[in-house]
């Protein structure tokens, strides 16, 4: 009698669900995958797709000896759907790895859909199954989810507001009074560049504190993630902020030769250039008042707007007191959590949860006992994150530098991404090494980071 082995369910299609399945099935192990979408959707979602990205289309720098660019090259290393996806459907960003999101989406789906080891479900979950369990529902996870969570963990829900940006429509734009460009020319001219002078700008900027926003319920707390600040919240931090912030004209040299007092930068939603999406303008202003204050921007006086700015509430939990460091709820150990729930921010660091319980499920199912990633890795500092911040002060974080453990002895300022890299290279393939885990591709080179960054510059 052939006994087959309990397939991990997943719930959850968004990227760190995805993940998390190709992951465990490309390494043997079988998955049952269960998302709601399109039979319920959420107030952000538009498509029945997979891996389907609801605010920028931006999984922020490729530079290696960024943190971003490092934790990309780890993913990597693994063999990181999420990422060889993004790279098939990019589309030119300067320093960034954008992606046209129709056709990233449709490759993952595709992907999942097409493995033998992966049996798709569409339809709701509304109570944790039994067994190896990965809840990768999401910032939008719907109620009946977060009753089930709910009844683990208590009443110890955080939240914040998330933003989107508005997306235009190429050929509605007046290309007359924008230029093609990037900042101190990385990449080619992947920006589309609408400058101001101060008059425009100051007109600009005190339309925008003016303008009428969306009101939040009363029983609600403003919050925001710091890094994705609505326009009109940065805005009123001060007449120049969004000068220093989304609009800097620092790096751009206009067609004249010159330098503007502002720019408004907007970045391609798809190959065919035919839509662009404002770079950092997310925004809670409503409707009406969005198009009346984004065609005060040069050339964009007839914009058409494909999709206008949006707000969404995105709920995470304390991870801190509910998580180990292997993603496991402490309170129901079969239990993990995956993705923005847990508390990390931004499309790729989702994904990168969804990659390390894909690891570690795998190695408990060839019973290889694990130790967690090092921390000095980009992936093992986002564990760190999770599980030793303070659970007083616990708020959503992106990969960075200073989620790493401090280098050792003294290191020049200009030497410490380098630094971080090369120990987190070294990190990373000792682990691998121990638990007998090839890894697919090279992680990230301090050296050829150096190199890839002095030609960028």
């Amino acid at each position: 009698m052939v006994v087959m082995e309990r397939p991990v369910q997943i719930v959850g299609g968004g990227l760190a669900g995805c993940e998390c399945a190709y992951q465990l099935a490309s390494r043997g192990v079988p998955v049952e995958l269960c998302e709601m979408r399109p039979h319920r959707s959420t107030p952000a979602h538009s498509t029945g797709d997979l891996a389907e990205l609801v605010c920028s289309n931006s999984l922020r720098s490729d530079d290696p000896l960024h943190a971003a660019g490092l934790l990309k090259r780890e993913m990597e290393a693994f063999g990181s759907l999420i990422i060889a996806a993004a790279r098939a459907a990019a589309v030119p960003a300067g320093s960034a790895l954008a992606v046209d999101r129709h056709l990233f989406a449709e490759r993952v789906t595709d992907t999942i859909a097409s493995h033998p080891l992966i049996e798709m479900r569409r339809a709701e979950a509304i109570e944790i199954p039994e067994g190896d369990v990965v809840i990768a529902t999401g910032p939008l996870t719907s109620e009946a989810m977060s009753s089930a969570l709910t009844e683990i963990l208590g009443t110890d829900y955080l939240y914040f507001y998330d933003a989107m940006a508005p997306i235009v429509d190429s050929d509605s734009l007046d290309h007359s009074k924008l230029f093609w460009a990037s900042r101190y020319g990385k990449g080619n001219d992947d920006y589309l560049n609408a400058p101001m002078d101060e008059t425009e700008y100051l007109a600009f900027h005190r339309a925008i504190v003016e303008a009428e926003v969306l009101p939040l319920h009363d029983f609600e707390q403003e919050l925001f993630f710091e890094g994705c600040l609505p326009i009109e919240e940065l805005a009123r931090r001060g007449v120049d902020t969004l000068r220093f912030g989304p609009m800097k004209p620092v790096g751009l040299t206009t067609p004249d030769g010159g330098r503007a007092h502002a720019v408004v930068q907007l970045r391609q939603e798809n190959l065919a250039r035919s839509q662009l999406n404002l770079v950092g303008f997310q925004s809670r202003m409503k409707w009406p008042e969005q198009k009346r204050v984004l065609r005060m921007i040069p050339g964009l006086e007839q914009a058409r707007f494909t999709r206008m700015g949006q707000i969404h509430r995105n709920t995470f939990i304390n991870s801190p007191t509910h998580l180990n460091p292997y993603f496991r709820l402490k309170r129901r150990p079969l239990v993990r959590l995956a993705g923005q729930i847990t508390g990390v921010e931004g499309y790729l660091e989702s994904a990168a949860t969804g990659l390390m319980i894909g690891l570690y499920l795998n190695l408990e199912r060839r019973g290889v006992g694990s130790e967690r990633l090092p921390g000095a890795t980009a992936l093992g500092a986002l564990v760190r994150h999770l599980t030793e911040s303070d659970p007083r002060r616990f708020q959503p974080a992106n990969i960075n530098y200073g989620l790493f453990p401090e280098l050792e002895g003294r290191v020049r300022k200009k030497e410490r991404r380098i630094a971080h890299v090369s120990r987190a290279r070294a990190a990373l393939e000792a682990w691998a090494s121990a638990h007998r885990v090839e890894l697919t591709a090279a992680p990230a080179d301090a050296e050829a980071g150096r190199r890839a960054s002095q030609a960028a510059t």
